[in-house]
């Protein structure tokens, strides 16, 4: 089995729907930090994965310097966004980790087997 993890950031705006009062209900922006884990058991005619070049451009060409909003269809919690960019990079990605500040990090783990 192949393992590959790719860390990069974008930057992005985004407000979020809540259910509760939360100054996060406003446009605001972070620095997104971003960390995919890719799982293979073989790889392409390169010999990778997938390239580091393009894990990041996949995401970054949607993302990167854009209002959330504006181009996901969902609410742009970081929880959401982390099951977003793992699909996005599917079938490889299994985990992928979304930093949007200090200390403040979600993660979407795919099931597999129903664990």
């Amino acid at each position: 089995m192949y393992e590959l993890i790719k860390s990069f950031e974008i930057s992005a705006a985004h407000r979020l729907t809540l259910d509760y009062p939360s100054k996060c209900a406003e446009i605001h922006g972070h620095n997104w930090h971003i960390t995919v884990y890719l799982r293979s058991k073989e790889l392409n005619a390169s010999g990778m994965i997938m390239d580091f070049t393009e894990i990041k451009q996949r995401i970054s060409a949607k993302l990167d310097h854009k209002v959330l909003n504006d181009v996901l269809d969902f609410n742009p919690t970081a929880e959401n966004l982390a099951r977003y960019i793992c699909d996005e990079l599917a079938p490889f990605c299994y985990r992928a980790d979304v930093r949007e500040s200090e200390g403040n990090t979600a993660s979407y783990i795919k099931e597999v087997n129903g664990i």
